[in-house]
């Protein structure tokens, strides 16, 4: 028997396709057939009746706590998001001090720390890290500037951090959106409790226009 899918044989897409992360959210519903089995284990006498009523309550307060570690998780990356801006935030200082710097740059450190939206905030941080970054390679002695290096190399390692809190909190999500759809436990507390899937991080269309772009 042949593959399904066979990557020697099978139709290819010479232009390619990208993928992108659907902007929905799914309700969890149960059938019929749900409540005739929940009815169903009652006929067959308390003992089975309370013991997935005691299912549905431990389900439950899973599902609790792993909508917590969801909040958790996305809280994390604010805390890198907001740790970057000030570092940036530093070295803007530091360089304002050695060299006239555009004065948008400060602006655009203080719109970064008031975005709400991690999307805009994650971009406003890119921007302004590529205004310090002409300025300083404008400048080479600022290379010797042992603040500006240490700042800057605090600022990738956060960047990085960044990185994998996204990771967390996408898996945190990916995990949620099984769970609730795992009959016949979670799923029907789900659905009584009217639960949908959740939308893991995504990123704007300009962010990826860009990482098409030649950098070299």
């Amino acid at each position: 028997m042949a593959n399904e899918l066979d990557e020697m044989t099978g139709p290819v897409n010479e232009a390619g396709r990208d993928v992108n992360v659907i902007e929905k959210q799914i309700q969890v519903k149960v059938g019929v057939g749900s409540k005739i089995f929940e009815v169903l284990l009652w006929v067959l006498g308390i003992i089975p009746g309370l013991i997935f009523l005691g299912m549905k309550v431990k389900a439950g307060n899973y599902l609790s706590k792993l909508q917590q570690k969801i909040q958790h998780d996305a809280s994390q990356i604010d805390n890198y998001l907001e740790q970057r801006v000030m570092i940036l935030q530093n070295v803007a200082g530091l360089l304002d001090k050695a060299i006239d710097l555009d004065k948008s740059t400060f602006a655009a450190v203080a719109q970064a720390r008031g975005n709400n939206n991690l999307n805009g905030a994650a971009e406003g941080i890119e921007n302004i890290q590529k205004a310090i970054n002409v300025a300083v390679e404008a400048y080479p002695d600022l290379k010797a500037h042992n603040e500006i290096m240490d700042a800057l190399q605090q600022n990738n390692y956060l960047q990085r951090e960044i990185t994998a809190a996204r990771e967390v909190y996408n898996d945190t999500v990916a995990q949620w959106n099984r769970d609730i759809f795992a009959w016949p436990t979670k799923m029907i507390v789900a659905a009584k409790r009217g639960y949908t899937t959740r939308i893991p991080f995504t990123t704007s269309s300009e962010i990826k226009q860009a990482a098409r772009g030649k950098f070299f």
